[in-house]
């Protein structure tokens, strides 16, 4: 074979490979969500799943893996082939908790290949509605004066709810006995009863009961003050700095998906996430939309990844 000859066929075999490249996604995606269904997180898979559908042409098949505090799914992602057929939600607990939580996981949070942000469920400090505490300060002097004796829900153990007690209670130095529940919903019901002093929780689950009067807000966790609550006040603004916590998810794939792949669901992901009507359906739940990039999300799983390992480590938690 002369030499004009292999340079048109390598020329060729180049452009047979991209071409195959290219065609991705040529079959059905399965987006594995460690949550059962019904949840926040299944809505949000669900609705930009739908979302994506349209835009790459192919099914997105929404797959629920719940337990274990989102390990499996997690792991299901994690040994899947590298192909961008398989992606999955990762979230707070996936990426930030569960490394400093677990002695052992079967996944590496660095490990995954990093698609974009989706979304994140702003945190806030929540009472009973007839609860004596008006203010942060007046919650903090009542712990002060006695130590082990209020209480706070959370949807369970080393869940973002339960950790962001902890980083309360670490920034403004104060004992306050954690009370874990299987869930949101019963930590909800029992701070609206009064069976526990006092919650942190995601807006999602408590904002409409705070707009309805049946849960006071003390402060919200969040650098500003959200529009729903505009007369609540921040954490810092409440005299505790350096406070702030949300529930956060987005899109990974296992190690090793292709650039070009990545490059476009990256692209797609934040596309869909832009759509005025999906973006809406996300901020009816009480959630905010976090279309961001692959490397930004990656970064910003890092950087949480940190801090949270920071809280963890002083609270001294472990989960089996």
């Amino acid at each position: 074979m002369n030499k004009g000859v292999k340079t048109v066929v390598a020329a060729s075999l180049l452009a047979v490979a991209g071409l195959a490249q290219a065609a991705w996604p040529e079959k059905t995606v399965q987006w594995v969500v460690p949550y059962p269904a019904g949840g926040g997180s299944d809505v949000i898979a669900r609705t930009v799943s739908t979302g994506l559908e349209s835009v790459i042409g192919q099914r997105v098949i929404v797959e629920n893996k719940p337990g274990a505090g989102t390990i499996i799914g997690a792991t299901q992602v994690y040994t899947s082939s590298p192909d961008g057929y398989v992606v999955g939600t990762a979230d707070s607990g996936t990426l930030a908790f569960n490394p400093s939580l677990y002695a052992s996981l079967k996944y590496d949070p660095a490990k995954f290949t990093y698609i974009g942000g989706l979304a994140r469920f702003p945190l806030m400090l929540t009472v009973p509605a007839n609860s004596p505490f008006k203010t942060v300060q007046d919650l903090l002097a009542e712990a002060r004066k006695q130590p082990g004796s209020l209480n706070s829900g959370s949807a369970g153990a080393g869940s973002p709810h339960h950790l962001a007690l902890e980083m309360f209670k670490q920034r403004a130095n104060v004992d306050i006995v954690h009370v874990p529940y299987r869930g949101s919903a019963p930590a909800l019901q029992d701070v609206m009863g009064g069976q526990v002093t006092m919650a942190f929780l995601d807006t999602a689950v408590a904002m409409a009961n705070a707009k309805a009067g049946k849960l006071r807000v003390l402060a919200v966790a969040t650098p500003e003050r959200l529009a729903q609550l505009p007369d609540v006040p921040t954490m810092n603004e409440a005299g505790v700095a350096d406070f702030t916590a949300y529930a956060w998810q987005g899109l990974v794939g296992p190690a090793g998906v292709p650039a070009d792949v990545v490059s476009k669901l990256d692209a797609d992901l934040q596309k869909v996430l832009k759509t005025p009507e999906v973006a809406q359906k996300i901020i009816d739940m009480g959630v905010e939309p976090m279309p961001m990039s692959a490397a930004d999300f990656q970064k910003y799983a890092t950087e949480q990844r940190g801090l949270w390992a920071d809280v963890i480590k002083k609270a001294g938690i472990r989960l089996e």
